[in-house]
């Protein structure tokens, strides 16, 4: 394994570099479609990533209710990807959020550094970048927080940030109201195929065992965002994925052969169908492949929590209801564990045959 000790991301943006290192600059096959995220936010032509308005989602009106059904199992179907406005999760927790995550990145480099997680070893929590540890050496520009935040019972909070000094007791309100907000999603996508409606969040590991975890990503400005991306196209392997960010655009969709620029939508909460739901409902929900652009005029942040099962306790393979002798099973069984080796397994493999 190939590891390298390079400098944090934050700290060669603002050591004054015109050129990205070498590890940074993507493949040329990749370059052609790197664009100014700017420009490419404002195209009003092509599909457009769905917003969801989730107000009705729990209405009494059995009518209005399954019409928001609908409306969510179609962007689930066809994008796996949306905006969730109307979400439940106020404007003030969310721009609290933001405010604590944004100070501890402002904090000096060498603060952050006590935060320091150790990939090597496994230890995947806390403050971090990319090591250059896969068959390309390929680095993506940015630096991130990650640490598991709900159950509550499950977290370290020995490895939280200190500073701010309120940023445990935002971070933990926002993972609670943000694991209701999961479940509601859940019992919505489950009556969509058809099943029970606790179905799909039993399947997931239940109130005990569903994980939620935050990575707090860092996209410094970049001298030549063009050569550049702050995550590479990659599927998320949760079961549901639920994006905050700071209004700089940056996410990206691979989206009926081209790539689409999500908008900026004020007080909405991305959120993403991550592989675990794509595989239980057979491919009929999408894991849509995503990435992130980097600029050189605004630092972009963003809150990702992924919501995953338990590695090795629930063997993730689609559900018999979604199921036929015309529509045969499109995943082997496997536990989330081994999903994640297969992946990192076959991307290594797409690396060597480059």
């Amino acid at each position: 394994m190939v590891t390298s000790v390079l400098p944090r991301v934050e700290s060669l943006a603002s050591s004054g570099i015109q050129s990205i290192p070498k590890e940074y600059i993507r493949p040329q096959e990749e370059l052609t479609s790197i664009g100014n995220v700017f420009e490419e936010e404002k195209k009003e032509e092509g599909p457009q990533v769905p917003t969801i308005d989730l107000t009705e989602i729990e209405s009494e009106d059995k009518e209005v209710q399954e019409r928001c059904r609908q409306e969510l199992k179609k962007a689930a179907m066809e994008w796996g990807v949306m905006h969730l406005v109307n979400h439940g999760i106020s404007e003030e927790l969310m721009d609290r959020v933001r405010k604590v995550g944004q100070k501890f990145f402002e904090l000096p480099v060498e603060e952050k550094e006590k935060y320091a997680n150790d990939q090597s070893s496994g230890n995947v929590q806390g403050y971090g970048s990319k090591l250059a540890n896969n068959a390309s050496g390929q680095l993506e520009w940015e630096d991130y927080f990650f640490h598991l935040i709900f159950p509550e019972d499950k977290r370290d909070l020995s490895i939280w940030p200190k500073i701010p000094s309120e940023y445990t007791e935002v971070t933990s309100e926002y993972a609670r109201q943000l694991r209701a907000l999961a479940s509601k999603i859940l019992s919505a996508l489950s009556i969509c195929l058809g099943l029970e409606e606790g179905r799909l969040e039993k399947e997931v590991g239940g109130v005990e065992e569903l994980l939620l975890q935050l990575k707090i990503n860092y996209y410094p400005k970049c001298p030549q965002p063009e050569l550049a991306l702050g995550v590479e196209a990659h599927t998320d392997i949760s079961a549901l994925t639920f994006i905050l960010h700071n209004m700089v655009p940056g996410l990206q969709l691979f989206y009926q052969g081209k790539w689409v620029t999500a908008k900026c939508v004020p007080n909405s909460i991305i959120m993403h169908i991550g592989d675990t739901i794509e595989i239980l409902s057979n491919g009929k929900f999408k894991s849509i492949l995503h990435r992130g652009l980097v600029n050189k005029e605004k630092v972009r942040i963003s809150w990702a929590v992924f919501c995953e099962p338990p590695k090795d306790k629930i063997i993730l393979k689609p559900l018999p209801e979604t199921v036929s002798e015309t529509e045969p099973p499109l995943f082997p069984p496997r536990t989330f564990a081994q999903h994640i080796e297969h992946k990192l397994f076959r991307k290594t493999q797409d690396n060597l045959s480059n």
